[in-house]
């Protein structure tokens, strides 16, 4: 499985993943297709550009002609093309359904076509709805997604699965927790407050700000889907989890805290509508059968991604101007 069609590569997560694997990996192949919208830069490869084993492809996991063309020259798919900010779903879900749903299709038909040796969804928690104070997600969970985009992913999972029972597809899933580290897209919520403040504009915390999240540093959720991806058990799901349960109020004081702001700096608004409560992830299948755990913990963490940003305020302001540019 060395040559990999990777789909929104210039994403956060599928960003670091191309990093990671071009790093660890440095006989492989690397196709990144990425419809590069807003929340997609090709900039956060720029170290990697001319590495000759990477190559960039612009296009959208929806033009079927082009998957199929890109499918036919690799050996495994991992998709993490998606839409993926929650607010945008409630506000035009048929976007979150053209792409989260029908883009996996187009891949899942190219797949199964030239008889792809892997292909792995990577996908979310968030399919699983929410939690109360105790328990955790695990794999045989049913899905009880609660927002547009969480049924979007929900309806791709279901999709990936129903290649593998009907077509017998070696597909593979893989569902993590909140991630944070270099390169996330600023309408997350840690960059996103870094920004605000940096503009000494307050911080909107939605209702009482303590909807808990579990936080997985994001080069350790790269290493995860690279074990799936090569020892997984085909067919299966995984979880990928940081265990570290956070509330919104939490990660919003660690921020000011460490920009020097205070209680002043926050604003209390609205609860957003299908805002989960809690969610928390198990481990247990993936450290079991893949000898896989979080090596960073959160404090480091959260330390590093804080200071990256903090050392990065142009490229946060470069993509801050992409999206007003594409709005207007």
């Amino acid at each position: 499985m060395t040559n990999i069609l990777v789909t929104g590569g210039a994403g956060f997560i599928g960003s670091c993943f191309v990093r990671h694997m071009l790093k660890k990996h440095s006989d492989y192949k690397i196709i990144n297709l990425d419809a590069l919208t807003y929340a997609g830069n090709i900039e956060n490869l720029d170290d990697v550009k001319n590495n000759p084993n990477y190559k960039f492809v612009h296009g959208d996991i929806c033009d079927r002609n082009l998957v199929r063309d890109l499918a036919a020259q690799v050996d495994c798919v991992v998709n993490f093309a998606a839409e993926s900010h929650v607010d945008n779903s409630i506000k035009h879900p048929e976007i979150f359904v053209k792409t989260n749903v029908e883009g996996t299709l187009n891949l899942l038909q190219a797949a199964k076509e030239f008889k792809i040796e892997r292909y792995l969804q990577v996908s979310t928690d968030e399919v699983y709805g929410s939690l109360g104070k105790t328990g955790y997600f695990y794999e045989t969970t049913p899905l009880a997604p609660n927002s547009p985009y969480s049924a979007s992913k929900a309806s791709a999972d279901l999709l990936v699965r129903a290649y593998y029972e009907t077509y017998k597809l070696p597909t593979l899933n893989t569902r993590c927790s909140n991630n944070y580290g270099p390169y996330q897209y600023p309408e997350k919520l840690i960059p996103f407050f870094i920004s605000k403040l940096l503009r000494n504009e307050k911080v909107p915390v939605y209702g009482d700000g303590l909807n808990v999240r579990d936080w997985l540093y994001v080069y350790d959720h790269c290493e995860a889907i690279d074990r799936v991806l090569h020892n997984g058990k085909i067919g299966e799901v995984y979880n990928i989890g940081g265990h570290n349960e956070k509330t919104n109020l939490e990660i919003t004081h660690l921020i000011l805290n460490a920009m020097g702001k205070d209680e002043s700096s926050i604003e209390y608004v609205e609860d957003r509508l299908g805002h989960d409560r809690r969610y928390a992830i198990s481990n247990d299948k993936i450290m079991k059968e893949l000898n896989w755990s979080p090596s960073v913990t959160f404090e480091e963490g959260i330390k590093m991604t804080i200071d990256w940003y903090l050392s990065n305020q142009e490229w946060m302001k470069k993509i801050e101007n992409k999206k007003a540019s594409l709005v207007s």
